[in-house]
């Protein structure tokens, strides 16, 4: 999922195992790109395993988080923007929080949210 206010520009689904990076859009909003790529947005389903670093020092304190923290990317229900993460500790923050260079590795996606050639073939149908 990517916010909405991101569908103006570019976008990629996120990868297994890539490390993506928050970015400041020319809107103003914030969201996540690769390296090489610094104005594709890269939206992620929720559920998303995640380890976030390089977490900003307000968010460390407001919420007791370290510099290094595991998280979910998660929809959140209110607010301008929807896009959030859920931390082990439950504190739930919207991506707009982070400011642009805190890095984002994806953990293992759920099959449902890869690509059909990275699924092994089972003879099963697949939605898609």
């Amino acid at each position: 999922m990517c916010d909405y206010s991101l569908e103006v520009y570019g976008s990629q689904p996120a990868r297994e195992g890539e490390r993506y990076v928050t970015s400041r859009f020319p809107s103003g909003t914030i969201g996540l790109t690769a390296p090489d790529k610094p104005g594709t947005a890269v939206c992620l389903a929720c559920d998303t395993p995640l380890m976030i670093d390089n977490i900003p020092t307000e968010l460390r304190s407001t919420y007791k988080l370290g510099d290094k923290e595991k998280a979910v990317f998660i929809r959140l229900d209110s607010g301008s923007y929807r896009d959030g993460v859920r931390f082990e500790n439950g504190a739930e923050v919207c991506l707009q929080r982070f400011q642009p260079g805190c890095g984002f590795k994806v953990g293992a996606l759920l099959e449902a949210a890869k690509p059909v050639s990275a699924r092994k073939r089972t003879g099963e149908l697949l939605d898609i």
